[in-house]
């Protein structure tokens, strides 16, 4: 059986992500997608919030399983039997710092190979930090995640008062 774990903080997840999860889905048995804990940030959802959310974002795709850790993704990677990391490019920045991950987490775990799946055109420009700031001052998100994902965002920003209005 081929896993693979796709690692992130999905701090909220967009449909970026939810497209890489979804492709990377159609090609191994079993994707785990693992949200990281990182005691060294401070994210906008707990761990907990996060993994709720994505299994309610992904509860469609049967093949796919989510799970919190910590740590080095190769060692989660081993934890979880996969044989694969799967990481996402957006642009060429991305691949530049994809790129040097890999080829540690190939140093760390020679057994354990990155499958890169570039981003749909759709979602090239799309990440959490873009949709948090938009979403801070009010402006449409439907292009950004669905409503299940931007709900839990607007609430949190309203929560947090974190809510902005442009200048006039």
């Amino acid at each position: 059986m081929a896993i693979a774990v796709y690692p992130g903080s999905f701090d909220p997840a967009t449909f970026g992500h939810l497209d890489v999860i979804k492709r990377a889905s159609l090609v191994f048995d079993q994707v785990i997608v693992g949200v990281l804990y990182n005691s060294s940030k401070s994210p906008l959802f707990s761990v907990e919030e996060r993994v709720n959310i994505l299994e309610k974002a992904t509860g469609d795709i049967p093949n796919v399983v989510i799970k919190k850790f910590e740590g080095l993704s190769v060692t989660f990677a081993r934890e979880s039997k996969a044989q694969v990391i799967v990481r996402g490019l957006r642009a060429v920045t991305d691949f530049e710092y994809e790129l040097q991950m890999a080829q540690t987490n190939r140093v760390l775990a020679p057994d354990i190979d990155t499958f890169f799946v570039t981003t749909s055109l759709e979602y090239a420009y799309l990440s959490s930090t873009i949709m948090k700031e938009v979403a801070q001052y009010g402006g449409d998100l439907s292009r950004f995640a669905p409503p299940a994902i931007t709900e839990q965002l607007m609430k949190r920003l309203r929560e947090r008062n974190m809510l902005r209005t442009c200048p006039k």
